[in-house]
């Protein structure tokens, strides 16, 4: 994953988490969006199957607060 933001509060944050395969994104969760977002024919797929599940959104909406902010 990896963090943006431009704040010292970090009010801006934005987390991403990109799969790809052969160099080209599949498939991308953007924590401002909320949800994934799909790129390719198969990343839209896995985007509607993970969107779908509540326990991985939850893990990756947390992922924001652990992985961004420490």
């Amino acid at each position: 994953g990896e963090c943006f933001y431009s704040t010292s509060d970090y009010s801006d944050m934005v987390y991403l988490r990109s799969f790809s395969f052969n160099k080209v994104v599949d498939v991308q969760f953007n924590s401002s969006v909320g949800k994934f977002v799909g790129y390719t024919e198969e990343g839209v797929m896995y985007a509607k199957n993970w969107n779908n599940d509540p326990a991985f959104m939850q893990q990756l909406k947390a992922e924001v607060e652990t992985f961004c902010r420490h």
